[in-house]
């Protein structure tokens, strides 16, 4: 797998970077899930099920689900039983998610596996999915952040507080965008290597749990 693909458009060469493309697909399943905008809308998929691409776009849709579940739980005025009923929903994705991630660590650990890792070659302080996870995120931010910006009932005030974060963010996706592809490229010429910790989530192992296993 080439770290830079490259297009030849209008004579000119079109360079684009690993996190290019996962930009697009994030923004791609933002865009998707705001068709209905319903938490309960069934994910379409649209990427082969055995690429990277896939994963991607499952994570972000599992990101922007979980954004608007955040949403529904704060309304002031929601019935208990429902609340309670969201939060074990956002239990259940936030395991989700991380289980999605240390897939997506692991097919970089396999993309990987051949590389000769250099004698002074240094550690990363996070793998390459958990700062895409931040990437994916960062995605929906400016998102929602876009849409602040466009509202016809907020005063001149809020737009230009929401102008200015908004720019913040998306400098914030460039700088880390860049930081990722520069991660890939020192992982894949021995410059840095790839260590992954599973997550031990001790709430929901009942094992663990204390409220769960004292009441078993």
């Amino acid at each position: 797998m080439s770290l830079i693909a490259i297009f030849a458009w209008s004579n000119k060469a079109i360079i684009m970077t690993n996190t290019d493309n996962y930009n697009q697909v994030f923004n791609k399943a933002i865009s998707d899930y705001h068709i209905t905008d319903d938490v309960d809308t069934p994910i379409n998929n649209p990427y082969n099920r055995d690429s990277l691409e896939n994963r991607l776009y499952l994570k972000c849709w599992i990101d922007t689900v979980q954004w608007h579940l955040e949403d529904l739980i704060r309304d002031p005025h929601i019935d208990p039983i429902e609340a309670l009923s969201l939060k074990r929903r956002i239990d259940r994705s936030n395991q989700d998610r991380t289980d999605l991630v240390e897939q997506i660590d692991s097919y970089f650990l396999h993309l990987y596996s051949d590389v000769n890792v250099l004698p002074d070659a240094r550690i990363n302080t996070e793998s390459p999915a958990w700062a895409i996870d931040r990437l994916s995120i960062l995605a929906l931010k400016i998102y929602h952040m876009a849409e602040q910006v466009e509202r016809k009932d907020a005063d001149a005030a809020h737009l230009e507080k929401c102008r200015s974060k908004l720019a913040v963010l998306k400098e914030q996706q460039c700088d880390l965008s860049t930081a990722i592809d520069q991660l890939l490229e020192d992982i894949a010429a021995g410059r840095k290597y790839m260590k992954t910790y599973r997550q031990m989530k001790m709430y929901n192992d009942p094992s663990t749990n204390p409220v769960l296993y004292k009441n078993k």
